[in-house]
C-alpha cells in the first residue's frame, strides 16, 4: 500500500509558535518534487513536544495543503495505549491515508504487551497502519514473529524499520504471509541495500532538504538504472550522514533553514547542533548542490 519516498516533515517553529507559513512552502516543495507521500507529527516533526492543540492543528494543515495528492501518514504513537487511540481516530477523522505507530517507549512492553497494543489501536479505527520499529529511541525491538503475528490483521499495512541491520529486511519479507505488506526503511543511508534486500522505500529525513534527488534515486531504482544509482547513492551519502550527526531533528532543521524553510529552531530538550557540526552540514548541503 505504501511505496516508494515519503519525507518525514520537519515542524518548522518561530517564535516558540508552529510556522504555518513555511510548513505550507516545505509540502508544496516536496509535493513539486514528486515526493511519494508525506509523514506528518512523526520523530523528525517532534510531535513528541507538541501540545495537543498544536498537535491536532499540524495533522489538519498538512492534510488540508496536500489535498489527495499524495498519501499523508499521521504519526500517532505514543507509549500509553489509550492516548495511540485516540490520536488514530483523530487522524482517521481528519482524513490521514494511515497512522504511522511507533512501539511504546519506556514502559519496555514484552512481545506479547507490543502485539496487544497494536491490535487494540487496529480494532478501534479503520486508519491502514504502519509499525515503526526504532529500538536507538524507544528501548524496544519487534521481532519480526510479532511483525508476522500483526501482519494478519486487516489493517497492518506496513513497517517502518529504523535500524542499521540490513538483515532486517529479508527477515520481515520471510515472516510476513501478506503479499501487500510494504517494508519501508528509516534509515536514509542504507537505502540501496535496504531495496534490494526487498524492502519497499523509505520514510526519509534527507528528503526534507534534498527531496528531488531522493525521488530520483527511487526512480532510478524502479529502472533499473544501475549506474544512476551508484551515483545518486554516493552523492547523497555525507548529506545521510550529517542529518545525524547530532539528535534527529537538530540537523536537518538547521539545513532546512539554510534553504529558507524556518529558523532552524527546536524545542527543549533538543537545542541547537554545534558549530562544528553545523560546518558538517553545510559541507554535505554543498557536496550535494543543495547548497549553492
Amino acid at each position: 500500500m505504501f511505496k516508494g519516498l515519503f519525507t518525514a516533515l520537519i515542524t518548522p517553529f518561530k517564535n516558540g509558535q508552529i510556522d504555518t507559513d513555511v510548513f505550507v512552502r516545505l509540502i508544496e516543495f516536496q509535493i513539486d518534487a514528486g515526493v511519494d507521500g508525506l509523514v506528518v507529527c512523526g520523530t523528525t516533526g517532534e510531535s513528541a513536544v507538541m501540545t495537543s492543540k498544536e498537535y491536532e492543528q499540524t495533522v489538519e494543515l498538512c492534510i488540508k495543503t496536500v489535498n489527495k495528492r499524495v498519501p499523508v501518514i499521521v504519526g500517532t504513537g505514543s507509549n500509553d495505549t489509550q492516548k495511540t487511540i485516540a490520536n488514530t481516530c483523530f487522524a482517521e477523522k481528519a482524513g490521514a491515508d494511515g497512522a504511522l505507530i511507533v512501539t511504546p517507549y519506556y514502559n519496555k512492553p514484552t512481545q506479547e504487551g507490543l502485539f496487544l497494543h497494536y491490535r487494540a489501536v487496529h480494532d478501534a479505527s479503520k486508519l491502514p497502519i504502519v509499525l515503526y520499529n526504532v529500538p536507538g529511541r524507544t528501548g524496544v525491538n519487534i521481532s519480526p514473529e510479532t511483525v508476522s503475528r500483526l501482519a494478519h490483521l486487516t489493517r497492518i499495512a506496513a513497517i517502518k524499520d529504523a535500524t542499521p541491520d540490513l538483515m532486517r529486511p529479508l527477515r520481515l519479507r520471510a515472516a510476513v504471509e501478506k503479499k501487500d505488506f510494504s517494508i519501508l526503511s528509516g534509515e536514509d543511508a542504507s537505502i540501496v541495500a535496504f531495496l534490494a534486500h526487498g524492502g519497499d522505500g523509505c520514510i526519509s529525513v534527507t528528503s526534507n532538504v534534498a527531496p528531488a534527488l531522493c525521488v530520483e534515486l527511487h526512480r532510478a531504482w524502479a529502472k533499473k538504472d544501475w549506474d544512476r544509482i551508484a551515483y545518486l547513492r554516493d552523492l547523497l551519502l555525507p548529506l545521510h550522514d550529517a542529518m545525524f550527526v547530532e539528535s534527529n531533528p537538530a540537523p536537518v532543521k538547521y539545513a532546512a533553514a539554510q534553504l529558507g524553510f524556518g529558523d532552524g529552531s527546536l524545542r527543549l530538550p533538543l537545542c541547537e547542533i554545534s558549530e562544528k557540526s553545523k560546518e558538517v552540514v553545510l559541507s554535505a548541503l554543498r557536496v550535494a548542490g543543495v547548497l549553492k
